[in-house]
């Protein structure tokens, strides 16, 4: 089996998004990848709504908390192969040098944190984010990594920040 591949979400809470994405990704692409997140101003705390919506889909809620990305930018920290930003407000902001240079693309979610409304509404908002991640970490986990060249690697992770549930694209940071 080929080596796996340290995966980051990142957003600037780490409380919903990034969390849900590296749960799905820690389930579904488990064999292939390592799962992680940060955030560039963590709140410190996993929203109850996101840990609710992840255990109510069998995604695993262990050892899940909000971290800042500082956390992965030391001497001891696991070498990222891919970073995406799931949040509109951290693609724009300035990021740490990553060891290794590593592949980036921005997948854009709605922040369902944001929604106001009824406990039902909001529930709906974490599970509509639940599922436009499994669909962006599907397409990711079934490409062949290993075998594209970084050109061809690269367009098609761009393309999947672009599927159904996208925020405004801006512009990739990289």
């Amino acid at each position: 089996m080929s080596r796996k591949f340290n995966v980051m979400f990142l957003c600037t809470g780490n409380s919903a998004r990034s969390i849900i994405a590296e749960s799905v990704l820690r389930k579904d692409g488990g064999s292939k990848f390592n799962a992680y997140s940060a955030g560039s101003q963590p709140k410190g705390e996993v929203n109850p709504l996101a840990i609710e919506t992840l255990a109510g889909h069998h995604y695993p809620v262990e050892d899940l908390r909000s971290k800042g990305w500082e956390e992965f930018a030391g001497p001891d920290a696991p070498e990222m192969d891919f970073i995406f930003t799931v949040c509109d407000s951290a693609a724009g902001e300035a990021c740490p040098v990553w060891p290794g240079h590593p592949m980036t693309a921005h997948w854009g979610v709605e922040d369902p944190v944001a929604v106001e409304g009824t406990d039902a509404e909001k529930r709906v908002a974490f599970a509509t984010t639940l599922r436009y991640m499994k669909l962006r970490i599907a397409a990711f986990a079934a490409l062949p990594v290993e075998s594209l060249e970084r050109m061809s690697l690269t367009s098609k992770l761009h393309e999947i920040g672009r599927m159904e549930g996208t925020t405004s694209i801006g512009s990739d940071f990289a």
